[in-house]
């Protein structure tokens, strides 16, 4: 099977979202829809190529006269790429890589021919160039680049809705008030009847939810509360902001249980850097808002207002007070004169305190609330893998993510101290097992427990690595027999991955293939020579067929005695890639295999395919130093 033309793409993912103060609702109150979040941190330093105006030797070739295709496309080109380098400084990484992805497919998708207009083969390689830096820069900072994945804000589609009161659930309602014992008054108004009526319809999957979560951090939230002198009911504006989510994240870019948004943060201590973000540290968060709550207490003397100004700005709210005259939340919300989604926060927070306080009343008494999850708290200076903290400890890497919320990808910081939270009783368990580690090495090797049909030639195999490697790692004979469920450490190269194929590496750039009708999953992986399931982990698949794909990302198979573009398709668009043979119909060759080469370097060297070159070798999968190939033509 030929393969078709190949482009390199950029594919880094993670997603850094944030904004200014905690004022994170005053957009809507004038009116200015939130499409992209204000930056947050800086990713990695780079310095990539310009994308503002395409340089001289792009006007080349441009008619005199008439429509330009071709310069039409290049400027539609250049304002989404510029985008996606504004959104990658801005660390808004998934939008940065939508962006590039939308540039090369606005040239692949287009009826132009890149390769007959010479502008458009020079817009092409620079944009390609410029992607690559950036992926490039990024791959150098580990794992940094893995995705956290973030919780949509319950508050948000609460403030979208519109209930009608319900008389019967309002009489109701003002009968448990009146019993209801709380330090933060409870006041019924059509507002609350409204979210009471919405809350216990549409909306009660999620208060349910956000109860059962409240489990975890309500004792924790509650005795920070009391410590810093503020009304215990004030845990419901954290159910109502985030329903006890810590990867909570709103369409404006407030973060965590408490909403904080970017400055605000920052200014009661919550640090955020391109690694850790504390907003989403449960309880550094909930020290920050009682902390900040009160501060508007004081500075209101009203609760209602308090709340109203934690949800717009305590300027916004002040200067609603100065224009009415009125220190007082309903007269402000009658009076209209406060964003409409403030209008709406403090009523939602309202409702969701009568409804929890009166869980019988509600059909809430059920509800089983989440019991704390326990931790022991190390303090690391070095970056970590999470997932070798997992296998150190024995636990899931998930439940080492769900334990340390505040970190943002699935590396421990760089160059900084942080306290890491392990499963409770193994902290002792986590130390002995990382000193084997080099420090240097924490964030690339692994630990791998032992199966019964394990050998170190076939867990060797799975690393990408050999198995003196790792006989020499855990002070083991190569001809040892392993344990079953005993532990080796594998040291595993930087940038490389786990495969079923010890001889493969792959490039750290990534290749867009052109999917064709006829390919499949299997197809592609075995043209480029590569499993069929890193084909599918780099694409998300989970199937066979590409139906509805037009663009497939390959990690190409590469050499590690060569570089990266010593024998890539892509390489060889400019020049060829080695002076050995050409194959004709009537010749056959015959390869003798050197230590570090692939299936797909030799086809590639030979001009034919790594399809071919398994037929023509009783379907050879692995290599080793010293094999013949017969090399046939097609």
């Amino acid at each position: 099977m030929r393969i078709q033309k190949l482009y390199l793409l950029f594919a880094s993912s993670a997603l850094i979202l944030a904004s200014v103060g905690c004022a994170h609702k005053q957009n809507a109150a004038l009116g200015s829809k939130v499409t992209s979040p204000p930056p947050l941190v800086s990713s990695p330093k780079i310095s990539p190529k310009p994308a503002t105006e395409p340089d001289a030797s792009v006007a080349k070739s441009q008619p005199a006269s008439g429509p330009d295709q071709a310069g039409e496309l290049i400027a539609t080109v250049e304002k989404q790429y510029q985008l996606g380098q504004e959104n990658y400084q801005a660390g808004h990484l998934e939008a940065a890589k939508d962006d590039f992805d939308q540039a090369f497919n606005l040239l692949l998708s287009s009826s132009l021919d890149i390769h007959s207009d010479e502008r458009l083969e020079h817009e092409f390689d620079r944009v390609l160039d410029g992607v690559n830096g950036l992926e490039l820069q990024a791959l150098q900072q580990g794992d940094g680049f893995t995705e956290q994945k973030s919780e949509p804000a319950p508050i948000d589609e609460a403030n979208e809705v519109t209930f009608p009161v319900d008389p019967n659930i309002k009489a109701k309602a003002a009968v448990e008030v009146q019993a209801t014992h709380s330090d933060l008054p409870l006041m019924l108004t059509d507002p609350v009847a409204s979210y009471i009526n919405y809350f216990s319809t549409r909306g009660r999957g999620t208060l349910e939810h956000a109860l059962e979560r409240s489990g975890r951090y309500q004792a924790m939230i509650q005795r920070i509360l009391k410590e810093e002198g503020v009304p215990q009911e004030l845990i419901y504006l954290a159910q109502a902001e985030s329903g006890f989510h810590p990867q909570a994240l709103s369409r404006a870019g407030a973060r965590g249980i408490w909403q904080f948004m970017a400055s605000r943060a920052k200014g009661y201590g919550l640090e955020r850097d391109w690694w850790v973000d504390d907003r989403q540290d449960p309880e550094k968060a909930t020290r920050a808002a009682a902390r900040h709550l009160k501060d508007l207490y004081n500075q209101f003397g009203d609760w209602y207002l308090a709340m109203a100004a934690y949800n717009s700005g305590p300027g916004t709210v002040q200067s609603a007070v100065k224009r009415t005259g009125y220190a007082d939340f309903w007269e402000l919300y009658k009076r209209n004169v406060l964003p409409k989604e403030t209008r709406n926060y403090v009523p939602i927070i309202v409702a969701v305190t009568i409804m929890a306080k009166n869980p019988e009343q509600y059909g809430l008494d059920t509800v089983v609330p989440e019991k704390p999850v326990p931790y022991d708290t190390v303090k690391i200076n070095y970056p970590v893998d999470l997932r070798l903290v997992a296998e150190c400890v024995d636990s899931p890497a998930e439940s080492l993510q769900d334990l340390n919320p505040n970190l943002l990808r699935l590396t421990t910081p760089k160059d900084q101290a942080f306290e890491l939270h392990l499963p409770q009783g193994t902290k002792d368990k986590y130390t002995s097992a990382i000193a084997a580690v080099p420090p240097e090495m924490r964030v690339w090797w692994r630990y791998h427990k032992v199966g019964p049909t394990d050998t170190l030639a076939s867990i060797a195999r799975a690393y990408r690595t050999t198995p003196r490697v790792i006989a020499q790692a855990n002070d083991l004979e190569v001809s040892e027999d392993l344990q079953p469920d005993s532990k080796l450490i594998i040291p595993v190269a930087p940038g490389r991955q786990s495969s079923v194929d010890n001889s493969l590496s792959y490039s750290k750039r990534l290749t867009a293939y052109k999917v064709r009708k006829t390919d499949t999953v299997e197809s592609v992986a075995d043209n480029f020579g590569v499993p069929t399931t890193m084909v599918r982990r780099w694409n998300h698949l989970k199937g066979s067929s590409l139906q509805g794909r037009r663009i497939l990302y390959v990690h190409l198979p590469v050499s590690p005695n060569l570089t990266e573009t010593g024998h890539t398709l892509a390489s060889s668009k400019h020049k060829k890639a080695s002076n050995l043979p050409t194959v004709t119909q009537s010749s056959a060759l015959r390869h003798k295999v050197k230590r570090g080469e692939t299936l797909y370097s030799i086809a590639s060297s030979y001009k034919t395919t790594v399809t071919a070159l398994k037929e023509n070798n009783a379907n050879v999968a692995n290599l080793r130093p010293g094999m013949v190939l017969i090399i046939r033509a097609q």
